[in-house]
């Protein structure tokens, strides 16, 4: 039985939820955000929270998800969430073209990045790239594509990694 699903999703100031019969929207001083409404789950707006139930109890496991996934969306629209990057490794630079992302990763060619709708990528430094906006699966995504064009290697860690990843090395060969 899920007790996610139990607990109340507090609405902060600014944010708006509605509630239409086949889709549940969230919007917020970062953008909207909306999602289609599942069925077996009746979502209700009281007080400045939003309360999910299902409505049989074989739906509490999809009302549990959906909770999470809303509270994801509260959170994005009013805060926002960002992804921080590092690139490790000798002449690997990051540099912002316009609304391009143009990566320096080894390669004999630039790798250049279109900023997809919705993501900001900034460069603070040559070496990091921070990815934000509201849609955490949106911001997660772009910066696991980012981090594919060049994963960290086990040896000497060269690569595009997650700012606290930490990569397991391994020992090199011996004679």
């Amino acid at each position: 039985m899920s007790r996610v699903a139990k607990k109340p999703i507090a609405l902060p100031k600014g944010v708006e939820l509605n509630i239409q019969a086949d889709s549940i929207s969230v919007k917020g001083a970062k953008g909207t955000l909306s999602i289609a409404r599942p069925e077996g789950v009746d979502v209700s707006v009281e007080d400045g929270t939003a309360v999910l139930s299902p409505r049989e109890p074989s739906h509490m496991a999809i009302t549990g998800t959906m909770r999470a996934i809303l509270a994801n969306m509260v959170h994005g629209v009013s805060e926002g969430f960002e992804r921080k990057l590092e690139l490790v490794g000798v002449g690997y630079r990051a540099s912002m073209q316009g609304k391009d992302l143009n990566l320096s990763l080894g390669f004999s060619h630039p790798v250049v990045f279109a900023t997809p709708d919705g993501i900001s990528i900034t460069t603070p430094t040559q070496t990091e790239i921070v990815v934000s906006g509201a849609d955490k699966q949106r911001v997660g995504q772009v910066a696991a594509k980012i981090r594919g064009y060049r994963p960290p290697e086990p040896y000497k860690g060269k690569g595009v990694k997650y700012a606290g990843e930490n990569i397991i090395r391994k020992e090199a060969k011996k004679a």
